[in-house]
């Protein structure tokens, strides 16, 4: 009887440490899934807006199956998937990636403007969406960085549907670059440094032609000559501000883009959704 009891406690306990060991471990309904499969659940998870469980789907898919069309559009989806994600720094490393890997796939144009837009909303900033802020007055890093990728864009792909939007925000970019300029100018003034503020206002004026930060940085070139005691230079400065406003010649303020259009891209050529 003991021996008896003995047995069956061991089989119970080998039982309940097989069960364990059973619920203990996550079944992954993914198992088994061929690359079409994983793309088209990853797709339609992007499309419903489940950003987190698109991409855990795309990593997948890369991961089992890193050759082919499927991995290779998954790079691309997933980028679009981090951007819409809040995750910034992810989108732009997921569409470099793809940049790198596909150079001369026809869809490259389209990592290059995700990129662009990337960094033009990371310009625009988190407080923006509650408070509205002046664009010049941040850290220009952002916009330097969405102005190059836009550049890029326009200069190696001058005929992409994304090529005019792209040249549009590099004017309303380089228009608020040019009143950061102007900012730090305005502060050097109110600290009494004026040769820095000449500085920076003549920097303006070389550079950002074509600006309404101009008409800003005669003002301020104006006030450090005449602080620094340059009187001649004061009136010439002056004298350029009073023409050019008598004859309308300065540029308005650029109107900010829309929206950008930014979807999931979809695949003509390689029919994904059909195949």
């Amino acid at each position: 009887m003991p021996r008896t009891l003995t047995r069956l406690t061991a089989l119970l306990l080998a039982v309940t440490l097989a069960g364990c060991g059973m619920f203990g471990q996550e079944q992954d309904e993914t198992e088994g899934w061929d690359a079409a499969k994983l793309y088209a659940e990853a797709a339609a998870e992007l499309d419903a807006g489940s950003y987190k469980s698109a991409i855990e789907l795309y990593q997948t898919l890369e991961a089992r199956y890193p050759f082919g069309r499927y991995a290779m559009q998954a790079q691309l989806d997933a980028a679009y998937a981090h951007y819409r994600a809040d995750e910034p720094e992810d989108a732009l490393a997921a569409a470099e990636r793809f940049i790198k890997l596909y150079p001369q796939n026809p869809y490259v144009d389209y990592a290059y403007y995700l990129k662009g837009i990337v960094n033009y909303n990371r310009s625009v900033g988190f407080l923006d969406r509650f408070i509205p802020t002046d664009a010049s007055q941040r850290d220009p890093g952002a916009a330097l960085d969405a102005f190059k990728d836009f550049a890029t864009l326009v200069e190696r792909f001058p005929n992409s549907k994304y090529a005019e939007d792209a040249r549009q925000r590099m004017i309303y970019l380089r228009s608020n670059l040019a009143m950061n300029e102007i900012h730090v100018a305005r502060y050097y003034l109110k600290r009494g440094a004026y040769l820095a503020a000449a500085n920076r206002a003549n920097y303006v004026i070389q550079h950002y032609q074509r600006t309404s930060a101009v008409d800003d940085a005669l003002e301020v070139l104006v006030a450090a000559y005449g602080a620094l005691g340059k009187t001649d230079l004061a009136a010439d400065a002056k004298r350029i501000l009073d023409l050019n406003r008598q004859q309308g010649r300065f540029i308005a303020d650029e109107v900010k883009p829309k929206k950008a259009d930014l979807t999931r891209r979809l695949w003509d050529y390689l029919q994904l959704d059909k195949n």
